[in-house]
């Protein structure tokens, strides 16, 4: 499945409009990548953009967004509150659906080395990019700001990652900029039963990673040695925290920065909040999220909330986001609309096919247009048995003796997975059509244009064919997940794992269908390897079909 990346690039420019938009514009001028917000400020002389997309999609928009900002911002000029040390002066990607932080270290690097070389910017990389300890802070890489960065230059100890160590004509225009990888921020507020501000300060000294100044039996602070104050650190590593009370509400607020999802999740910093909330006779009464929350910090809230009430956790999306806004209270204040509030879904086009009911879905196929066709069927073929596998093991969850509880969820929460997959594959599936018959339409008047429109065409044609490719690889996952279903699942539903065995081998087939049509209708150089690949998995599928079809006339008798 495709990768999402975020990019929140922050400029040094907040007051020139146009400026400003034409920035946002390099950045939508990436097939792929999609700019959700762009906020300037006017004080701190500093816009921050946020767009999304894929590896591709994010390299490219960062890269010609910053190559704008260093032709049209000059550093010499610049004045801000906020430290700063060049025209792009903060460039971080953070890991969203399906990708990890080791993509985004990867596309930081990548990005880093063309701005040094192409742009002759100089670069360095912080957070969970930097090659050295000292750099992985942004502010002491910034110290000084774009006025020392002179001097930082001539320093062996600040040699840059990147790009020159020089301080020429342009780079005094550009300044340096910094680009790194970093985990999703999430600010989280936790609501209280009180109007009480101490009270929720107190909580938050308690939590917060900074902790608090330690106190004796008199109330005095307690020194050490050096003549500084002794810290009690906080329960929650990698959080930020403050209480505060807010009047529309007509309650106090424990606010927190969550910096490191992957340290402190928001379910546990819930809990922690709900703990020390009890031990001073108040009650948390919700909580509420500023801003977006990525799907999957979601998705672990729910289950973490599921497991706690002894389920066996392999639900769909959709159970699991409800279950999170319960089971955190997110709906306390105003209503939690996920898809306002979650990332992915607020990216997700709205025309999406799996989004129709099932006759307006009938009705697009039995349309005159070629797409959506055979593929987006045999992948919703696929997602239908995929449902009919995480049925059977629910109903084979609660019958079945202990020993094979580990092995049900297991082979539930993989059925999960293709079904998403194969959901997503209904869309993808046409949206791969739509993009070839786009390709073909290109102009080629000119060399340039010939150039263009062969580079999409060949794109276009292999998306083409790996889309129904990749439809075949679920479909032989599925068929690996109903085997063991049909020899020791819940016996009453041996109808409907036999309904799903047949519904897998219909997404194979019609998959491998697709492929064999796209490969003849757009040969090129790897054909005789597409086509050798997929005719494999369909041999496998057909032996394998007829043992399990065996299987289960087996059991029925």
């Amino acid at each position: 499945m495709k990768k999402l990346i975020e990019c929140v690039p922050n400029v040094s420019e907040g007051l020139n409009k146009n400026i400003i938009t034409q920035l946002a514009q390099a950045i939508e001028s990436v097939p792929g990548s999609q700019l959700l917000d762009v906020d300037p400020g006017q004080d701190t002389n500093r816009t921050v953009f946020t767009f999304v997309g894929d590896e591709d999609a994010v390299l490219e928009s960062a890269f010609l967004l910053i190559k704008k900002a260093a032709e049209l911002i000059d550093m010499r000029k610049h004045q801000g509150k906020h430290p700063r040390m060049g025209a792009t002066d903060v460039c971080p990607f953070i890991p969203l659906e399906n990708a990890t932080m080791q993509d985004c270290i990867a596309i930081a690097k990548k990005l880093a080395t063309r701005v040094g070389n192409e742009l002759q910017i100089p670069v360095y990389l912080y957070e969970e990019a930097a090659t050295l300890s000292a750099r992985k802070s942004l502010s002491h890489i910034r110290q000084g700001e774009y006025e020392a960065l002179g001097q930082k230059l001539l320093d062996p100890c600040w040699i840059p990652d990147a790009g020159p160590a020089q301080f020429g004509e342009w780079q005094q225009k550009t300044g340096a900029t910094v680009i790194g990888a970093r985990p999703f921020l999430i600010a989280y507020n936790v609501n209280l039963n009180t109007q009480d501000k101490k009270l929720a300060q107190d909580i938050a000294l308690n939590i917060r990673e900074s902790g608090r100044a330690k106190k004796n039996s008199q109330g005095q602070f307690v020194y050490d040695e050096q003549g500084q104050k002794v810290i009690t650190p906080g329960t929650l590593k990698t959080v930020k925290a403050t209480g505060w009370v807010i009047e529309e509400y007509q309650r106090a607020q424990i606010s927190m920065n969550l910096t490191n999802i992957d340290v402190v999740s928001i379910e546990q910093a819930f809990v922690e909040c709900e703990k020390q909330a009890q031990t001073l006779g108040l009650r948390v009464t919700g909580s509420e999220i500023v801003g977006l929350i990525p799907l999957q910090a979601m998705l672990n809230a729910g289950q973490f909330f599921l497991k706690r009430m002894g389920k066996v956790g392999f639900f769909s999306k959709e159970e699991l986001i409800h279950t999170a806004i319960l089971s955190l209270g997110l709906d306390d204040i105003s209503k939690f609309e996920p898809e306002k509030k979650i990332i992915e879904l607020k990216i997700q086009a709205k025309n999406k096919l799996t989004d129709l009911s099932v006759r307006h879905f009938c009705n697009q196929i039995a349309s005159p247009s070629p797409a959506p066709g055979g593929g987006s069927v045999a992948a919703l073929a696929g997602a239908l048995s995929a449902s009919l596998c995480v049925m059977m093991a629910h109903l084979s969850a609660q019958k079945k003796i202990t020993e094979l509880q580990p092995q049900l969820e297991f082979l539930g929460q993989q059925a999960q997975q293709i079904k998403e997959t194969c959901l997503a594959i209904v869309t993808e599936d046409t949206k791969a059509f739509n993009a070839l018959m786009q390709a073909i339409k290109l102009p080629k008047h000119t060399a340039e244009e010939k150039k263009i429109y062969e580079q999409a065409l060949l794109a276009a044609q292999n998306q083409v064919i790996e889309v129904p490719y990749s439809l075949m690889k679920q479909a032989a996952q599925l068929l690996s997940l109903i085997e063991p279903l049909i020899e020791f699942g819940y016996l009453a539903a041996l109808s409907d794992i036999g309904v799903a065995l047949h519904m897998a081998a219909t997404c194979m087939e019609g998959a491998y269908l697709n492929v064999c049509i796209n490969i003849k209708e757009t040969p090129h150089l790897f054909a005789p390897e597409q086509q050798q690949r997929a005719t494999e998995l369909i041999q496998q599928k057909n032996n394998l079909c007829t043992k399990l079809s065996k299987l289960i006339e087996q059991r029925l008798k």
